[in-house]
């Protein structure tokens, strides 16, 4: 029988391109809580030695300027709001994934952690003079008057949205740590610049920074043992994200508006510095091989009749994704031999391809 050169073609080309993944749903399940509390433990112990900061007394609040533009008292206003509702940010994710230790206690750690981003800014708020603490204390009020809800209300979702969001935050605290150091191009800001809050704004952007490493360490072992979902969640959280409480803080479109006019970040910061810096460390090329992905993804039966997973993606590094997860095993390794863990309950790699 002679089979027609383009339907070869046709085959090869739809063959997958990395082997089906070897493990059942049960053992990656077992490797990502591990990796999870083993990364939950790491950065508990770095966070406690190089980020434990106050945001009553590691700052200077007597010398915050008092003469800040209205625009940049704006933005002051936008960075508390948003932060009102870390109550909702904790409580809400925590009962989707409080059966995962790592994952659960990162959680809280990381909520204590924006707790004090919420005191900074409302000391900000406070001190730069042009509002009253009873002004404060009636706009928290009416702020906490509605609940912030999940924007999707499963683990994979959220894991990759905490990534996008986190680049997010650090992208405009950076930015307005930039206004703060007096080299803001835009007129309406170029006497703003104050030493307390370029502090302020620095101290939080490593905050961030270390919550983003977190969870793209995170989206790595749920995109190196459950490929297709990731691509698919990933995708999904690309297409309808916003920014945490957008859509209930009053006035919110006008807090955007200023923050966009000061070059600190818009749509197309976005796109650039956070969707495409994010889609980089995870080893893909970009949102079109995202797309690209998904379209192709295959589940394909084992021995036993169960659908798994075949790895597919051109555009897609898992070479990348499967180096990085294993750096993620030896960092917590080193962690764990250091406490002891290590000679007790070792957290080892297990490959899921051949």
């Amino acid at each position: 029988m002679i089979i027609d050169p383009e339907i070869i073609s046709e085959i090869e080309a739809d063959r997958p391109r990395i082997p089906v993944g070897l493990l059942t749903r049960e053992e990656k399940d077992r490797l990502i809580e591990r990796g999870f509390l083993g990364l939950y433990r790491w950065y508990v112990a770095k966070s406690q030695a190089q980020r434990n900061w106050n945001a009553d007394k590691s700052f200077d609040w007597h010398t915050f300027r008092k003469d800040h533009s209205p625009e940049m008292v704006k933005i002051l206003e936008g960075f508390f709001a948003v932060e009102q509702y870390v109550p909702d940010y904790v409580s809400t994710l925590l009962q989707v994934i409080r059966k995962s230790h790592g994952r659960s206690h990162f959680h809280i750690r990381w909520g204590s952690e924006e707790e004090r981003h919420a005191d900074l800014w409302y000391n900000a708020v406070l001190f730069s003079g042009q509002r009253s603490g009873d002004w404060l204390r009636s706009y928290m009020h009416d702020l906490r008057g509605q609940d912030w809800k999940l924007p999707w209300e499963d683990p994979i979702h959220m894991v990759f949205y905490t990534v996008f969001q986190e680049r997010a935050t650090q992208i405009n605290y950076l930015r307005t740590a930039v206004i703060a150091r007096g080299q803001s191009t835009n007129p309406i800001f170029v006497n703003d610049a104050d030493p307390v809050l370029l502090q302020a704004s620095k101290m939080i952007a490593a905050d961030e920074a270390a919550h983003y490493n977190f969870f793209l360490e995170g989206a790595r072992l749920f995109m190196y043992y459950y490929p297709a979902e990731s691509i698919e969640a990933m995708a999904d959280v690309i297409k309808h994200f916003s920014m945490p409480a957008a859509g209930i803080i009053p006035n919110y479109a006008e807090f955007a508006e200023v923050v966009y006019r000061a070059g600190i970040y818009g749509p197309r910061d976005f796109a650039k510095d956070v969707v495409q810096v994010a889609l980089s460390n995870l080893g893909v090329e970009g949102r079109k091989a995202l797309e690209n992905g998904i379209k192709r993804g295959r589940l394909v039966p084992d021995e036993n009749g169960n659908l798994r997973d075949s790895a597919i993606f051109e555009g897609i590094d898992y070479g990348v994704i499967k180096d990085s997860v294993k750096r993620i095993f030896g960092r917590i390794e080193q962690h764990e031999r250091e406490v002891g863990f290590w000679e007790v309950d070792p957290t080892v790699f297990v490959p899921n391809y051949a």
